[in-house]
């Protein structure tokens, strides 16, 4: 699959300009298939920027299959960068906020269909007091440049979010252009949009994390999550709320801010939780370091589970039990979705629910309460 980047606005941040700027080189023929790319030293000296702005715009453009890095000899033009079949847009608002869309942006880049199709990637949706003209600009974009379909994951944590979102999908929708969702409806939960969705059955998976910690003998659990998620948080509220439904525990949801003490430190009072099912890996992490903070034992006095399994979920100062999504194969499989969609428009509305599997790591106090047994 091959990738060329779309400017949603004049000012870019670095590492976007430097990736853009070599994706349109590239584009244009400037550098050949298996040509080598300059070194990172000469393109530092090249863009006046930082090793590691450099490093980012190249990773970027290895994980959308543009270029491939060779360790001790450099960046390289993939040979297959010209071959092009469909075009479509990738429109993620989120990209290097949200870990899961990079693993399943690089499903996408190694999926293969018969055919290598052109993925115009507009840029990240940057300035929160500017988000709304951002996203006008990128649907414009993909639009002029009359792409086939667009794979987009609607934004989430914006106040104005809701309409943002409405909005995108109605400028494809009088574009005639089809939309994949990854991960996320842009309707809230249980609501449906009637367009395809790639991810994960996030209520079944708030069930199953919550039923591991019943198993692990929680009785006070609690559901934390961030104010103005998306959808798939509320689903996995429902899983939660249905997986203590039969045993006598009463549910607890709080909306807010891992990293608020005062809000954690108020919680915790109200509720005296033995366990807690984070909405996010994210939310997880920064709820350990606040509760570091506040002088509680995980998993000593509360044990806590994730969902996702991003990469850093393993190396955290506890590691975290969690949900896998399999992200690369999501990526893979929105790639068939839009084909199909394509080749046959009258198709209902689908919801492509990709398995997952539990990760079990120290977090839950499982892994403690093994070794306690077999001692």
């Amino acid at each position: 699959m091959y990738y060329q980047v779309v400017s949603t606005e004049a000012l870019l941040p670095k590492h976007e300009r430097v990736r853009q700027t070599l994706a349109d080189a590239i584009t244009s023929g400037q550098y050949a298939p298996g040509q080598r790319l300059p070194s990172e030293s000469e393109l530092v000296n090249a863009f006046g920027a930082s090793r590691p702005t450099v490093i980012r715009a190249l990773r970027e453009l290895q994980l959308t299959g543009v270029i491939e890095r060779r360790a001790g000899s450099g960046s390289y033009v993939r040979g297959d960068s010209a071959a092009r079949g469909f075009t479509f847009g990738l429109l993620i608002p989120e990209l290097g906020r949200t870990e899961i869309f990079e693993p399943i942006c690089r499903g996408m880049a190694e999926a293969q269909h018969g055919s290598h199709h052109v993925l115009l990637w507009g840029s990240s949706l940057t300035n929160s007091a500017n988000i709304e003209q951002q996203a006008s600009q990128a649907c414009r974009q993909l639009v002029d440049k009359r792409v086939s379909g667009v794979f987009f994951a609607p934004l989430e944590l914006t106040p104005q979010k809701d309409a943002i979102n409405r909005g995108i999908a109605e400028v494809f929708d009088k574009a005639g252009i089809a939309i994949v969702l990854l991960d996320r409806d842009l309707v809230s939960y249980p609501a449906r949009s009637r367009y395809d969705l790639v991810g994960i059955d996030n209520r079944r998976a708030g069930y199953s994390i919550t039923s591991h910690l019943l198993s692990a003998n929680c009785r006070r659990i609690i559901f934390l999550g961030r104010p103005g998620s998306a959808p798939t948080v509320d689903a996995r509220i429902a899983g939660y709320i249905e997986a203590l439904a039969s045993t006598g525990v009463e549910p607890g949801i709080c909306r807010m801010e891992p990293e608020d003490r005062e809000q954690v430190r108020a919680a915790l009072a109200k509720f005296r939780p033995d366990g807690i099912v984070c909405a996010n890996d994210f939310t997880a992490a920064h709820l350990l370091k606040t509760l570091n903070e506040l002088g509680v034992s995980v998993p000593g006095e509360i044990q806590m589970a994730g969902i996702d399994d991003v990469k850093y979920a393993s190396l955290l100062s506890v590691p975290l039990t969690t949900i896998h999504q399999p992200c690369a194969a999501i990526g893979a499989m929105a790639i068939s979705t839009m084909l199909e969609r394509l080749r046959h428009p009258q198709l209902p509305t689908r919801d492509i629910l990709l398995n997952f599997h539990l990760v079990i790591r120290d977090s839950c106090g499982m892994r403690k309460m093994e070794l306690t047994a077999d001692s």
